[in-house]
């Protein structure tokens, strides 16, 4: 009895880890279109590249996490896939990018993204035993998870001010949902809580940010009728683009 109940146990925790690998998947693939703008335009325009050197090191660290950790090669192989990802995307800020913009994220991309995991990663290998070695690179993901997952909260402010969700993409908030309550509910099987901890708050921040797209979206109909009742003379307001949010993995 208790070894059925054990193995029903074992195939819940794994298809919880391929379902949050297939959302964590969907969250760093998200960016795309931003990133095909980019090309495009040859240009970075006004985006930024912090989000994405700040992901790429937290993705290094989920890697170097599940790789040490006993049976989390899930959460190892998806956010070794989001680190290729995200190396594309700092590698095309460094192309495209004005040399201002270029030159800050170099400066960024060598510290954090090649000298800190680096160092982080041959200390510990070198003076830490595994328990230990387990402990840090945890600590560090939920270091790095939290600052991504707040990174949506000015694009939360704006929807509130501008009474617009146009900073918001409803796509991105519902897989950052999905992703937080699939990983915050392995976590508690697994009583993981270096992953319970930011995923859990992703999935509250989640739940937020599709509450204000209820509260705030208008439906295009709307839009256009709000556009045709403008009076004579009044200038009307070109449409600011979609900008991209950043996003934790876990």
């Amino acid at each position: 009895m208790a070894s059925s109940t054990s193995s029903s146990m074992d195939g819940i925790i794994i298809f919880l880890g391929l379902l949050g690998n297939i959302t964590t998947g969907l969250v760093y693939l998200a960016p795309i279109k931003t990133f095909w703008r980019i090309v495009m335009n040859r240009s970075t325009e006004e985006f930024e590249s912090d989000p994405y050197v700040w992901k790429l090191i937290n993705a290094y660290f989920w890697v170097y996490y599940g790789v040490l950790k006993p049976h989390s090669v899930l959460v190892a192989t998806v956010n070794g896939f989001g680190a290729v990802l995200e190396l594309i995307f700092v590698t095309l800020f460094l192309i495209f990018a004005p040399p201002r913009m270029r030159a800050k994220t170099a400066i960024l991309f060598g510290f954090l993204d090649v000298v800190f995991p680096a160092g982080t990663v041959l200390i510990t290998q070198l003076f830490l035993k595994r328990k230990a070695q387990i402990d840090v690179a945890g600590f560090f993901c939920v270091c790095f998870s939290m600052a991504a997952y707040g990174s949506p909260l000015s694009a939360m402010k704006t929807v509130v001010t501008t009474k617009s969700v146009e900073y918001m993409p409803f796509l991105l908030s519902f897989f950052l949902f999905i992703n937080g309550g699939v990983w915050t509910l392995y976590a508690v099987i697994t009583r993981d809580w270096f992953i319970g901890l930011p995923n859990g708050t992703g999935f509250v921040l989640g739940t937020a940010q599709l509450i204000l797209y209820a509260i705030y979206y208008k439906r295009p109909q709307q839009l256009k009728k709000s556009s045709d009742n403008l009076e004579d003379g009044w200038e009307r307001q070109p449409l600011i683009p979609e900008s991209d949010q950043a996003t934790p993995k876990a």
